[in-house]
């Protein structure tokens, strides 16, 4: 007769509370707080316990011996447990004396155990109980201190081998996937870091660019409005606002690059010894005529004696220009700017103070940070890319100085105050270079530029100043112009639509009578890379668009 089972009968399901109660290994199931929730046979027997114990704690349950000061059973049992529930991974312990209650007037009977701590893990992650399996290992511990027969230590001995085995086992696999884990956490680091630097790389060449770009329009409006005040000796009132508006947008422009110099490190000084006094007045008359635009005033108050200082005088004229700047924005028309230079504790104190709109004093070192600014954005916002400060910071911290900023509140004013250290009292103040008078004479001059308008306009302007002046707008017709023709200087842009200006200077270096040629670039490409380059290329000068006529005829006469 068969006994198979009629086909499309369902497999009988396991009773897993049976299975459960009839693992010969103890097992405790503990909640997250560490109440007992469950226990099968096995555990009551090694434990002595009965089914009780269900839902009470399991340190109430299991309490250290009183009678044992060195007792650290529930210590070690609650950093273990602690551990599951907070990393949500299984923690083996070691071979641990827990004694166990004997429910005799407080008695305790000493037990040894090797506890495994197991999480259960719900579909979200989270820890829903702890699987506390144990092996009761006391009989082990009594034969090897007691030291029993051979036979029975070498039994006793290889069980014990055998559990460390499976605990090496486990151990390992642990050592495995954290090494996993390691070695994934490891690739993304190396994939973010490459990320990282390419992204870097882009931002420069973006930058790059954009300075570039921002510049050449610049170079032309500026060159431009320099040809207009010589066609026009008895001014027009169109040129202030010219001058006032491109100012501002060279500043930008120059905040933008140095705000990103800054940031990357790469922000360069020229430091000399130099008396803060001239920078701090030249950078006020600079900037005075946009203060009386709108009728605000511009109080500036010098020491009498000099103020030595180690640094670059651009730089830290920069420094004063940007807090003036920030303070000509936030000022209503009409209102006041007090610059004051002093020497106070034998450092350089520089103080902008002004009546404007102010700020939360909560507020004062945020303003520094890049792209910050004091008035939120809205329609009313003044103009500015929120570098300023930043750039002022770096200058300032980059001569050894500090910056702060402090107001009493909005609508109370703000004063930035900046802190330099002097020079040597002894120090003999530099020496300045000696005038020179215009050149007489005529140069012959090749423009390489290949936007038309700046290019017309610097042709105008040195023809003006009596020189003969070719203009090209590529690469190839500067390489084929210098063949034929003997010129005196080649001012070339770097970025040309063919070739670059680099490969122009070799290029014109190459030939036998490169070498009388003063090469000059002249470019929007302005960092200190650029300029390494240039010089690498054969070019005796670099220099930044916009460039002002002044610059360009002091350059030439030299």
């Amino acid at each position: 007769m068969s006994t198979s089972r009629p086909s499309g009968t369902p497999k009988p399901v396991p009773d897993f509370r049976r299975l459960f109660d009839s693992t010969l290994s103890p097992l405790l199931i503990l909640a997250p707080d560490f109440t007992i929730v469950e226990v099968n046979r096995a555990y009551l027997t090694a434990t002595g316990t009965r089914r009780s114990i269900v839902g009470r704690p399991v340190f109430d349950v299991f309490p250290d011996n009183p009678e044992d000061p060195s007792a650290d059973g529930v210590t070690n049992l609650r950093r273990s447990l602690e551990t599951v529930v907070g990393t949500g991974r299984t923690d083996t312990m070691a071979l641990q004396r827990y004694d166990i209650p004997t429910g005799d007037e407080g008695g305790f009977v000493e037990r040894y155990w090797s506890p495994v701590n197991t999480p259960v893990l719900d579909a979200d992650g989270r820890v829903t109980h702890i699987i506390h399996r144990v092996e009761d290992v006391t009989e082990f511990v009594r034969l090897r201190r007691a030291g029993h027969e051979r036979e029975r230590a070498a039994a006793e001995a290889q069980m014990r081998a055998e559990g460390m085995e499976i605990d090496l086992f486990v151990r390992a696999r642990e050592i495995r996937e954290v090494n996993e884990q390691l070695r994934r956490v490891n690739g993304e680091l190396d994939a973010a870091g490459r990320q990282l630097q390419e992204e870097q790389r882009a931002k420069d060449r973006f930058i790059a660019t954009l300075s570039h770009e921002l510049r050449n329009p610049l170079a032309a409006a500026t060159a431009a409005t320099e040809l207009l005040a010589l066609d026009l000796p008895g001014g027009h009132p169109a040129l202030p606002v010219l001058e006032r508006q491109l100012g501002i947008l060279a500043r930008m422009s120059n905040d933008l690059l140095d705000g990103t110099r800054a940031l990357t490190g790469r922000l360069e000084l020229v430091p000399d010894r130099m008396d803060l006094r001239s920078a701090v007045e030249s950078a006020c008359a600079d900037m005075r005529g946009l203060f009386v635009h709108e009728g605000r005033s511009l109080e500036l108050r010098l020491p009498d004696g000099p103020v030595l200082v180690d640094g670059d005088r651009l730089r830290l004229a920069q420094v004063l220009t940007n807090l003036l700047s920030n303070a000509l924005k936030y000022t209503l028309p009409g209102g006041r700017t007090e610059v004051c230079l002093a020497i106070v504790d034998g450092q350089a104190r520089l103080t902008v103070r002004d009546d404007g709109i102010g700020f939360d004093p909560g507020q004062a070192e945020e303003l520094f940070g890049v792209f910050m600014r004091a008035a939120p954005a809205g329609p009313h916002t003044p103009e500015g890319l929120g570098l300023g400060l930043a750039v002022a910071r770096t200058i300032v911290e980059l001569h050894g100085g500090r910056i702060s900023a402090h107001s009493d509140g909005p609508g109370k004013g703000a004063s930035f105050g900046v802190l330099l250290p002097t020079a040597a009292p002894d120090a003999p103040q530099p020496a300045r270079p000696a005038a020179t008078g215009r050149a007489q004479r005529q140069l012959v001059i090749l423009i390489v530029e290949d936007n038309t308008d700046l290019a017309a306009t610097y042709r105008t302007l040195l023809e003006r100043q009596g020189h003969h002046v070719t203009v090209v707008h590529t690469g190839a017709d500067a390489v084929t112009a210098t063949e034929a023709n003997l010129f005196d200087v080649v001012l070339c842009d770097l970025g040309l639509p063919d070739m670059d200006g680099y490969t122009v200077a070799r290029t014109v270096r190459s030939r036998p009578h490169g070498a009388g040629l003063r090469l000059i670039a002249v470019s929007g490409f302005s960092r200190g890379t650029d300029r390494t380059l240039a010089h690498e290329a054969g070019f005796d000068a670099h220099l930044a668009k916009p460039l002002p006529l002044a610059d360009l005829l002091d350059l030439l006469e030299r």
